[in-house]
């Protein structure tokens, strides 16, 4: 037991860290006075209250040390000498039970407590958020009656200021007088909200010695719930605890009167009004008002005090007595105060309990009503009858926000505190009509601190309004350090661990939750992560400085020479703006990574490229649900739904822009964007995988126009074919050409021109590379089958001088990348194509069977002929890559992907039948059985064949050794001395019709309902994944030098003198990326800003349209 004795502050100290642990917490006070002989000294104690000491407490509540009357005699009791502290024996939590077992929190504690130790406990060990706001409810301790409107209007606008701002709301706590109606106003949101734990915090401060049955409160280890019930029959003089009430603070001065929490009260106020506001060192503490109902002197008192003390009081007319008196007054000057009046109203409001109040405190009391009302800036007066339509939570907020109109300056001063006080309390409302008026400018300046609570609060309407009311997003993100400030503050998020992981060089956990602004966090860390996101292809967004990166000057020169490369006219002051410092692109990204809906909706809308910024959103937050590694988690779900929701809107924008003008919205797929990485829309599409973006027709036209080169989109195919063979057709009207892949107009060629044009369309080339497949295949077959001699032929020889080209050109495409983003990731793109893996096994085998082929030993020989034969197969299969241009075999053959990977499953299902079967048949009929090769025949084989109606016939003696001495044919099953088949037929009969009913009718019934939900799954789908894979065939063609293979090896040579020997620069590729002028640049900019407005306007009313017919049939029903 720790003594008062010790040093008090080592003792809230260690009693602080206790009860965090569930021991004990605080001080209450125990009577140490002389029970026996206070008859005589203590003057008030009549002969009905015999053994009753001035604490009011009997004999027995006593502690048993001090009880020693000789040492009191003729003594005045004094609480301070006459009681000592010791450790509080009644913590921890309180059920009352009843309707949805409401829990609370309660602590006894000493008078003296220090309110840093009570705020301290309250959050961190009753792990409460620090308020916004400290509504502090006074008036009749004793219960009264207000008019129901009132009534209504005080509890629900008391729970929506809680609600809306995070507002603690501090009472008395006992179930009598005003602390019963807020306790009502929060059972009623906790029943209509459904919520077994309220989220509104109300804290009880109540007088221990006061508090009915407080022995059930006793619970000196904390450890238990202790059980309330309220008890308004049995009472008597003392009062109960508010059922309804969260937190309970129970005041102990060793008495049993009514008011000892009075003191500590106020000075817990004032602490908490003293502590900051948010997260930000802005200077703004938490705000305090206090709301009067009813109520008696002691009301007036408190109110009269806490405006002393600058506090602001919300008076309710109609609750009754001191609340009427001082709003009848409050809007009438001073000097029409007067006691005469005072009196009138007091006799009016107080009915027969005027009577009992003296001259002297009527006068008392006048003065101080007069102080109040010269404090008019303090007092507001919720008047029922003026606005119908009011209610108090607007009233409480507006007395918070009352301007002196005394010192400009100061009246600036308090302008902004009320902004960051309303960004608080995330009330736009009151912002609107109190702070954002027509007589008050604002400049974007000024609004900064609110907006950086704004965004770091997740308050996206407040954003809305201040962005609504001039703040200027380059001049808010004009700095770097505001952005790293607010990427410090992310909230916890899978991006944030990312972030922290980065900048500790992978130190941290999983699990680890890193705190907002507990990580310093530059802007180079957030550059190599988005890149990460977005992908290798692009460009770091941030230029990170050159005395934090070591490496940055190779980067920067690198990017440089890129460009250069790019358009080699652009100067070096043109090359530095490409990076361009994009506030609202920041903005958005940093909604995005934090997976914010509402923030990025409102930056998005900001957005000039925001066809680019939706796609990169995409892209972003399929990477993050995809990197999470909980694909089922909510975090990840939601991620995935907000990047589906960006991939609709850039879909509606580029309709919106199509529907226009359908050449300026092929420019926007093409168009270098400097905001994004120097990436383009259709790439940020590819690697987003938004396939409902990429089959949009507008899409669609441009790889249209694309795969046709210059020859128009108009020629049939076979127009086409026929050129190629008789090409002098092309010098007539046999052909169109549209003469430029920008331009739909069409004009006349030249010789040299029609030539080069038809030939290095991509749809001619991959009508040539078809042509040359099946040439090679037809080669192959015929030195598989025909000369597949011991030294290798002319024929052979050739299609080793084919495989070659072959061989060239698939080095040509791992090389051959716009961006170049190295070795590895080369690779890493390479081989995520599965005919690119398959490309790469042909050609192993070949190069396997050939080597095999070319030595001397006839088996070997044999042996690379057969490596030969299966490579040929793989090579076939390959022949479903080409035909995917195919409108009609394309969806096909994504069909049967799918359903190749419903095959792997199902086989592995359908092993463990016929393993089971095959192993306990072979041991029945076979007895030690020690050739491998017939050990999986009949374990394997034999029960895989017996599914398709294949039956052994290896039991007969015919078809088998008895001792397995033929290797050629199985062991015979076991006999018995009868020279009969020892094994029960009755069994391996039994054994095969299970084998037969589950493996021949359940599992391939299974498998046809499999490939029948998989086809209807994909039917729906495989125009869209047409569409999207289709892009992959027509820009691996329209890279491809002109010549097939074998021809194709001359190309590759000049590709090789150019790039290699000549060291000149790769060939750019218009179609799929165009810098842009600056003008021009602007020009489409705008004019996507512009159709993008339209997209949402048009969205926006459609909306509305829905809900007003939605009401409107709600209306007539």
């Amino acid at each position: 037991m720790l003594s008062v004795y010790a040093t008090k502050d080592h003792v809230y100290t260690l009693l602080l860290d206790s009860v965090c642990s569930s021991a004990t917490f605080g001080q209450y006070v125990q009577c140490a006075c002389c029970w026996a002989v206070t008859h005589v000294w203590i003057t008030w104690i009549t002969v009905d209250r015999e053994g009753i000491c001035k604490c009011g407490y009997p004999k027995d509540k006593h502690c048993e040390d001090p009880i020693k009357p000789e040492d009191y005699v003729g003594e005045q009791w004094d609480r301070h000498r006459h009681t000592k502290e010791a450790p509080t024996d009644a913590f921890g939590d309180i059920s009352f039970g009843g309707l949805g077992q409401k829990t609370g929190k309660y602590v006894r504690v000493s008078s003296d407590t220090p309110c840093e130790i009570l705020y301290q406990l309250m959050t961190d060990c009753w792990k409460l958020r620090s308020p916004n706001l400290l509504i502090s409810v006074t008036g009749g301790a004793k219960n009264f009656n207000i008019k129901p409107l009132l009534k209504e209007k005080f509890r629900r606008g008391l729970i929506k200021v809680a609600q809306t701002t995070g507002a603690w709301i501090l009472t008395g706590g006992t179930h009598t007088g005003v602390m019963k109606h807020v306790g009502m106003a929060v059972r009623d949101y906790t029943l209509s909200s459904g919520l077994t734990e309220g989220q509104i915090v109300v804290i009880g401060v109540a007088p221990w010695g006061v508090i009915h049955k407080q022995e059930d409160l006793i619970n000196p280890k904390g450890n238990l719930p202790v059980q309330y019930s309220l008890d308004e029959q049995g009472q008597g003089l003392l009062s109960c605890l508010d059922i309804n009430h969260t937190h309970f603070l129970l005041v102990d001065d060793g008495t049993r009167d009514y008011g000892v929490e009075i003191e500590l009260r106020a000075r817990l106020e004032k602490h908490i009004s003293q502590q900051s506001l948010g997260n930000r060192g802005s200077g703004v503490t938490i705000p305090v008002v206090c709301v009067v109902l009813d109520g008696g002197p002691g009301t007036l008192n408190t109110m009269y005090n806490v405006m002393l003390n600058h506090t602001p009081c919300v008076v309710l007319e109609g609750s009754g007595r001191v609340a009427d008196v001082i709003a009848k007054v409050a809007d009438l000057p001073v000097s029409e105060v007067t006691l005469d009046l005072i009196k009138q109203l007091m006799e009016r409001f107080f009915g027969q309990e005027y009577k009992e109040f003296t001259e002297v405190k009527v006068i008392e009391w006048t003065k101080k009503i007069q102080d109040i009302i010269r404090m008019s800036h303090l007092l507001t007066v919720f008047h029922i009858d003026e606005d119908k339509n009011s209610d108090v939570d607007v009233a409480i907020l507006q007395a918070l926000l009352k301007v002196p109109k005394s010192d400009e300056h100061a009246a600036r001063q308090s302008l902004e505190r009320q902004l960051e006080l309303a960004v608080a309390w995330n009330r736009v409302d009151i912002a609107e009509s109190e702070i954002f008026t027509e007589e008050i400018q604002w400049t974007s300046c000024d609004l900064h601190p609110a907006m950086f609570s704004a965004l770091v609060g997740d308050k996206p309407e407040f954003v809305r309004l201040l962005l609504e009311n001039g703040v200027c997003l380059g001049k808010f993100l004009e700095s770097e350090d505001m952005l790293c400030e607010l990427y410090a503050h992310l909230p916890s998020c899978f991006f944030l661990r990312k972030l922290a992981t980065r900048v500790h060089g992978g130190k941290i956990r999983r699990g680890q939750e890193p705190q907002p602004g507990s990580t310093k966090i530059s802007l180079s860390h957030v550059a190599e992560e988005v890149r990460h996101l977005l992908g290798s292809f692009t460009q770091p967004l941030y230029v990170p400085s050159r005395v934090c990166v070591f490496s940055s000057l190779f980067v920067v020169v690198s990017q440089v020479l890129s460009k250069g490369l790019v358009n080699p006219t652009c100067s070096d002051e043109e090359r530095t703006t490409d990076k361009v410092w994009d506030s609202i692109r920041d903005l958005f990204l940093w909604a995005v990574v934090q997976n914010n809906p509402e923030l990025a909706e409102i930056s998005w809308e900001q957005c000039r490229d925001c066809i680019a910024a939706a796609l990169a959103a995409s892209k972003i937050l399929r990477k993050l649900a995809q990197e999470s590694g909980e694909d089922d988690s909510e975090e990840a779900k939601d991620m995935r739904e907000l990047a589906s929701h960006y991939e609709n809107q850039a879909i509606g924008v580029f309709s919106e822009c199509h529907s226009w003008d359908a050449q300026r919205a092929q420019k926007l797929l093409i168009r270098v964007s400097p905001s994004w990485g120097r990436s383009t829309c259709l790439w940020l599409a590819l690697k987003a995988e938004a396939k409902s973006f990429i089959a949009h027709s507008g899409v669609q036209a441009l790889l249209t126009q694309i795969w046709f080169g210059e020859l128009s989109v108009d020629n049939a195919p076979w127009k086409v074919l026929l050129c190629m063979i008789f090409f002098p057709l092309i010098y007539t009207s046999f052909l169109t050409f549209s003469g430029s892949s920008q331009e739909p107009e069409l004009k006349p060629l030249n010789c040299s021109s029609r030539l080069m044009s038809l030939f290095t369309s991509p749809q001619v080339k991959f009508y040539w590379n078809i042509a040359s497949y099946f040439g090679f295949l037809w080669l192959f077959a015929v030195v598989l089958m025909i000369d597949f001699q011991a030294y290798p032929s002319w024929r052979e020889l050739l299609l080793y001088v084919w495989l070659t080209s072959l061989v060239c050109e698939e080095l040509r495409q791992f090389y051959h990348d716009f961006d170049g983003p190295g070795f590895r990731k080369k690779a890493k793109m390479y081989i995520s194509d599965m005919w690119n893996i398959l490309d790469v096994l042909s050609i192993i085998l070949f190069i396997a069977g050939l080597v095999c082929r070319l030595q001397a030993s006839g088996t070997v020989f044999y042996v690379g002929k057969v490596i030969l034969c299966i490579d040929f197969i793989i090579f076939c299969l390959r022949l479903m890559a080409i035909f995917t241009i195919s409108r009609t075999l394309g969806p096909k053959i994504i069909i049967l992907r799918r359903m190749m990977m419903d095959l792997f499953f199902f086989m592995f299902l359908l092993s463990i039948w016929v393993v089971a079967y095959g192993v306990a048949k072979q041991g029945i009929l076979i007895h030690n059985e020690d050739r491998l090769n017939w050990i999986i025949r009949g374990a394997v084989y034999e029960p895989y064949l017996i599914i398709f109606g294949n039956m052994p016939n290896n039991i007969d003696s015919e078809h088998c050794s008895m001792n397995g001495s033929n290797p050629l044919k199985p062991r015979c099953p076991v006999l018995n001395k009868d020279n009969m088949p020892a094994f029960p037929e009755w069994l391996t009969i039994i054994m095969l019709c299970v084998y037969l009913l589950f493996a021949n009718i359940l599992l391939l019934n299974l498998l046809i309902a499999i490939f029948n939900y998989t086809f209807e799954e994909v039917q729906d789908n495989t125009d869209t994944i047409w569409k999207f894979q289709r892009y992959e065939l027509i820009k691996e063609y329209h890279s491809r030098p002109a010549l097939p293979p074998p021809f194709i090896l001359l190309s590759h040579l000049i590709l090789f003198i150019r790039g290699v020997l000549l060291r000149y620069p790769p060939q750019k590729h218009k179609p799929f990326r165009q810098e842009l002028e600056k003008t021009e640049e602007e020009e489409l900019l705008s004019w996507e800003a512009y159709m993008k407005d339209n997209y949402l306007s048009s969205t926006r009313q459609v909306k509305s349209q829905s809900m007003e017919h939605r009401v409107q049939d709600t209306a007539e029903k």
